[in-house]
């Protein structure tokens, strides 16, 4: 086989690699999903136009996404993410609106995904040295089904600080997967204080780090 033969095999080889790994992600969340995603929608345009890209602040989140938290990647698009909606542990209706003022850690995740369970307790731990006037962590679980298994899951493990959120129609992880920005869970979203998505991460992270808290600084001041 020719070189340029050869190229174009391992070219094919490695798209289906890369395929099966994705679809695998997909595969987990997107079992049993339900329901329609109802928060209001935007055009891209008029998005774009409320969260115009700070250059200086991608900059800094991606000098800051380091160690525990290196897969941390600033959006080079960002985009007005508040009208992403949940429940609120009474099953009142939230959105990401309702914590304007405050930068937001974004988290979704599942009973079932083990990298989500082992992740909490680090995002408890952040609620608990940040969380205030200036920062929300919003971890928002994804079952299908009652709220049960997730509320078992806090008493188990001890989560005090976190609010208990719920969106059992998975309609913000596949809003998110439609964007892009999610092949599996756990995704995060780094939201400013004006309500823009900032940055992401689809994987766990280290968040009560001294990687984390670094990065969790620059959200907040909005740069380094």
């Amino acid at each position: 086989m020719s070189d340029r033969g050869s190229e174009a095999s391992a070219k094919t080889r490695g798209r289906r690699i890369v395929s099966l790994v994705a679809l695998s992600l997909v595969a987990g969340a997107a079992v049993g999903a339900v329901g329609v995603y109802v928060a209001e929608t935007r055009s891209g345009n008029a998005a774009a136009a409320n969260c115009p890209l700070d250059d200086g602040l991608k900059q800094a989140i991606d000098a800051a996404a380091r160690g525990e938290v290196a897969a941390v990647h600033a959006l080079d698009a960002p985009f007005d993410a508040r009208t992403i909606a949940f429940k609120d542990g009474s099953g009142a209706a939230k959105r990401v609106a309702d914590y304007a003022g405050k930068s937001l850690l974004l988290n979704l995740w599942a009973t079932w995904c083990v990298p989500c369970r082992a992740e909490m307790p680090a995002l408890d731990a952040l609620e608990r040295q940040k969380g205030g006037t200036d920062l929300a962590v919003l971890p928002v679980n994804v079952d299908v089904g009652g709220d049960e298994k997730p509320k078992d899951f806090y008493a188990e493990t001890n989560l005090t600080a976190l609010p208990f959120l719920r969106d059992e129609t998975m309609g913000v992880f596949n809003d998110l997967k439609g964007q892009g920005l999610a092949i599996g869970l756990p995704v995060s979203l780094l939201v400013d204080k004006a309500g823009c998505a900032r940055a992401a991460i689809t994987g766990p992270a280290e968040w009560a780090s001294p990687d984390g808290l670094a990065l969790i600084d620059v959200l907040k001041n909005g740069k380094a």
